[in-house]
């Protein structure tokens, strides 16, 4: 009963500290449709012999086998190609990743507008317009470097469709964490523009997220410092739109005026390391 208790609480304490929150972002992937079935054989009508008695087929010439040797000798053909590319591809392992890194820095109001900026003006239709979003993002995060004080940083890699799960959970649980009053993905925009800018004193946090998805393999998780998480924001800059599956850009508050406090931070972001 108590814990269940204490997980109410939590749970309020969590719903309460959520502030106004924004995002960015779109997936320019289309996954492979799955195999069709084939259908039927065809069916033809069998030809009535024009003459009495057993067809004879000699060895070496003579007689016509048909069709089924060739069918059969093609079939064949087909499945050790299709067995021989599913071992190569088992045995070259994972062939894309997922990387996700959050960053709590001191707010300042021009960051944020640098952001909303940033997300109004982005195009979230293509795959060059994504890249040109997450190196504008890590840019505005490179200059803000002295007011970092968080960080965490998650890389997941796998295939194609499991790390677009991968992607799609990071987004839902990014989205979760505020109440969201701006939002532009793959070409649709909404603002809540009936929300109010809760003002509190204490206040002075901005958490930014950044999430990918790509045809590459990002380098696995770092021991968190400052060169460590520069490293990190330059690689995820080094996507391309060749590479690029999906890219999200989140920050709370997205209101001017707003602030993370502290303990509303590392009630939301338990696992944010100090830097």
């Amino acid at each position: 009963m108590r814990r269940l208790l204490w997980l109410l609480l939590v749970g309020l304490a969590l719903a309460l500290a959520q502030k106004s929150g924004g995002g960015v972002g779109g997936r320019p992937y289309t996954p492979s449709p799955p195999p069709m079935a084939p259908g039927p054989a065809p069916t033809f009508p069998t030809p009535v012999p024009t003459y009495p008695g057993p067809v004879v087929v000699y060895p070496g010439g003579g007689g016509s086998l048909g069709l089924m040797p060739v069918l059969v000798f093609f079939g064949l053909v087909v499945v050790a190609a299709l067995m021989v590319r599913g071992l190569r591809q088992a045995g070259e392992g994972p062939v894309a990743s997922a990387a996700r890194l959050r960053l709590a820095l001191l707010l300042r109001p021009e960051t944020q507008r640098a952001l909303r900026r940033l997300a109004e003006e982005a195009d979230t239709t293509s795959a060059k317009g994504l890249a040109d979003l997450v190196d504008e993002a890590v840019l505005i995060l490179l200059r803000e470097e002295p007011a970092w004080r968080f960080a965490t940083y998650e890389v997941k890699a796998g295939g194609e469709e499991e790390v677009m799960a991968r992607f799609d959970a990071w987004m839902v649980e990014e989205r979760s964490k505020y109440q969201e009053t701006f939002r532009h993905f793959e070409g649709k925009k909404r603002s809540e523009e009936s929300y109010r800018a809760q003002m509190e004193p204490g206040g002075r946090y901005l958490v930014v997220s950044l999430l990918l998805a790509e045809r590459r393999l990002h380098p696995p998780k770092p021991k968190l410092s400052r060169a460590a998480v520069r490293e990190a924001l330059l690689d995820l800059a080094g996507s391309s739109p060749y590479s690029l599956l999906a890219a999200y850009l989140s920050w709370t508050p997205e209101r001017e005026g707003e602030a993370l406090k502290e303990e509303e931070l590392l009630l939301l972001y338990p696992e944010l390391e100090k830097l």
